[in-house]
């Protein structure tokens, strides 16, 4: 990491603008991880009461509606950086109004959670986006009540090493921005106030009957956040090209092309608040009744 709040080589004004264009629909790929990090909840004993889904629309419809499920009488926060997110959200997950069954659910709330209100928020495919990744840690930190967990994933550095490999041989600028890996983000879990991050990874290899399907799913999951990317459009001789270098590099030996995506996922607690002490220190009445709560055992 060359700095502590932005992995290296990423433009946040291209992050920035990805989060404005990026196209209204969960993916194919953020479904299949979001439904691997599903499995994982079987290991956790903690029912939430009140748990966040952030990004749910790219994060995936369908991983939503399933952990709806799995916390029938959990209250929900739907949280949407973005207005038109947002309304895509809210119309694709909110039930209406007059159907029986809603009247007995637990309560979907389509915004932002306010500060300690939730005891599980999950992101999944959102951290490798964002324009200040350890600001959103910090915010997921805020939202989280303590002993509550988060629960994450990302792409990780040897995403698309192929194609970064075949721009790098003909001489083009970086294919993408570099990515973080998953002890960085370990080190950044814990720089932000979480405890005991579990991180581990894995690599999917996805194939493609043509380069036109390969690039069309590339365009759906995201773009090259990278400083020195291409400045421009590219022309169709270019593009000509592309199709043809792909075609010859990336086919496998069944005559598909395959592309790896590596995968990190991340858990974490948020736990107790810890406090230094000096001659003269000041501790708000809510951390207080936690510190007290702690130490007795008892409410306060």
């Amino acid at each position: 990491m060359t700095t502590p709040s932005r992995p290296p080589t990423l433009d946040p004004n291209a992050a920035s603008r990805w989060q404005r264009i990026a196209p209204l629909t969960s993916p194919w790929l953020h479904e299949e991880v979001a439904s691997r990090m599903q499995d994982r909840l079987q290991w956790i004993k903690q029912k939430p009461q009140a748990w966040a889904d952030w990004g749910a629309l790219r994060g995936g419809l369908q991983a939503h509606a399933q952990l709806a499920k799995t916390y029938p009488d959990s209250v929900c926060f739907v949280a949407e950086a973005e207005a038109e997110r947002a309304q895509a959200a809210s119309k694709n997950i909110a039930k209406p109004w007059w159907k029986p069954g809603q009247w007995r659910a637990a309560p979907v709330h389509f915004g932002m959670p306010p500060p300690a209100s939730v005891d599980m928020l999950w992101a999944n495919m959102a951290l490798h986006e964002s324009a200040d990744p350890q600001a959103l840690l910090g915010r997921w930190h805020q939202a989280l009540r303590v002993n509550g967990f988060l629960m994450f994933s990302c792409l990780g550095p040897d995403t698309v090493k192929e194609l970064r490999t075949l721009y790098a041989r003909l001489g083009w600028p970086p294919a993408g921005h570099q990515l973080t890996d998953m002890h960085d983000w370990g080190d950044m879990l814990v720089q932000t106030g979480f405890a005991e991050p579990v991180m581990d990874m894995e690599r999917i290899t996805l194939t493609y009957e043509t380069p036109q399907r390969l690039l069309q799913e590339l365009a759906e999951l995201g773009r090259n956040f990278h400083p020195d990317r291409f400045p421009g459009l590219r022309g169709r001789a270019w593009k000509a090209r592309l199709l043809q270098e792909l075609a010859a590099q990336l086919t496998d030996s069944e005559g598909r092309l395959s592309l790896t995506f590596e995968v990190i996922y991340g858990h974490a607690m948020k736990p107790q608040p810890r406090f230094k002490v000096s001659p003269l220190s000041s501790v708000s009445v809510e951390d207080m009744r936690r510190m007290l709560q702690a130490g007795s055992g008892k409410p306060v």
